[in-house]
């Protein structure tokens, strides 16, 4: 059944074009350059694809934000994802593109290729029935993502309980947005005005979560949907408000996102996860209560204290050429990097933004070399 109805009024480009010239309008009228960040990978990729970027006028800018769990993941934890795999008898689950970025011992696909287990997943409901066709093998998840992906993986820590699956260990890298923003937007270097907010995270925890943002620091955050027509009806609401010398927090994407978000997924996680101390970001560095963990009634599950003296937790240098961490924090653009398309492409990936599909290098390479 084709959904291209449903999907052609957000691509319009008669729609498009009045937007554009509505944003070219009143951005005239601007006292200072609007610098906005689009904190999820789907906005930046959206931007490149429809050639967003290409209508916006000269005083209103995008920058790029951490929005893309596999390019915020420290080495560490893909080192840990490694020495996990090399463990006699264990098999390591994870999603697509955790698999590719390289640690200091290289990626799970190079794990695999040289014989051991290593296995993406399709969804994390298959890691039940790994751990059920191997109940002789320690089955570890190594579980990331923002607060959009942290429901499946509470669903599936409690299924495992409920079915008393004593196998499969849990490696928890979930991550959340408004600390990490929060950081970026102390950070004396940052000239961010205004905040596209991620809408599949909103769903989830909803537009509630930005409203600290909103109040700290006195910004608008507009929470924005995918699709052309929403991202240029977000920098409308966006540069009405600087305007009007406002910082609110309004939903354009209100056709998925409320307020309150899915309180049925927020009761879920918070019954097996709590918010850890501190959690250290590729290129943002340590950000204080910035990710969560397991409950220590899930000790049995937690692979971090179950496989302890397996793990190093050392710390390990990126490539100093490499402007991940810039890029990351809105800083600097994938063509400001001197490796960008050069050393570093989809197939060699010197840094994890362009490992990622949701990478912002990943975004401008198949969108806007030059």
């Amino acid at each position: 059944m084709s959904v291209d109805h449903l999907i052609s009024p957000f691509r319009d480009k008669r729609t498009i074009l009045a937007l554009s010239n509505a944003i070219k309008k009143l951005a005239s009228k601007l006292e200072k350059k609007l610098v906005i960040m689009e904190v999820c990978g789907g906005h930046t990729h959206s931007l490149m694809k429809y050639g967003l970027l290409d209508l916006m006028p000269n005083n209103l800018e995008f920058v790029h934000g951490p929005g893309c769990p596999v390019c915020v993941m420290p080495r560490a934890c893909l080192d840990e994802a490694y020495e996990l795999a090399s463990m006699k008898d264990s098999i390591v689950l994870s999603l697509g593109d955790m698999m590719r970025v390289p640690g200091s011992y290289g990626s799970l696909i190079q794990a695999r290729e040289k014989g051991l287990d290593a296995r993406f997943l399709y969804s994390p409901m298959q890691a039940l029935e790994i751990a059920k066709e191997n109940p002789h093998k320690k089955v570890i998840y190594i579980a990331i993502g923002f607060e959009t992906t942290t429901p499946m993986s509470a669903s599936v820590l409690l299924n495992a309980k409920k079915e008393k699956l004593k196998n499969l260990f849990f490696h928890i890298n979930h991550i959340l947005v408004p600390p990490s923003v929060s950081a970026i937007l102390k950070d004396p270097a940052c000239q961010i005005n205004a905040l596209l907010a991620p809408s599949h995270v909103s769903v989830i925890n909803g537009a509630q979560i930005y409203s600290p943002l909103v109040d700290r620091f006195q910004l608008p955050i507009i929470v924005s949907g995918f699709e052309p027509v929403d991202i240029l009806e977000s920098v409308l609401m966006l540069l009405k408000q600087a305007l009007n010398k406002e910082a609110r927090l309004e939903i354009q994407y209100k056709r998925a996102v409320s307020y309150e978000g899915n309180t049925k997924a927020q009761e879920l996680v918070n019954a097996c996860m709590e918010v850890r101390e501190d959690f250290e970001w590729r290129g943002l560095g340590n950000i204080k209560r910035s990710a969560l963990k397991l409950k220590e009634i899930f000790a049995s599950y937690d692979a971090e204290k179950v496989f302890k003296e397996h793990l190093s937790h050392k710390t390990s240098k990126e490539n100093k050429a490499c402007k991940c961490g810039e890029i990351l924090k809105g800083i600097a653009k994938p063509l400001d990097c001197s490796l960008f398309a050069t050393t570093c492409t989809p197939q060699n990936p010197i840094g994890s933004c362009m490992v990622s599909s949701e990478g912002a290098c990943a975004a401008y390479y198949r969108y806007k070399r030059v």
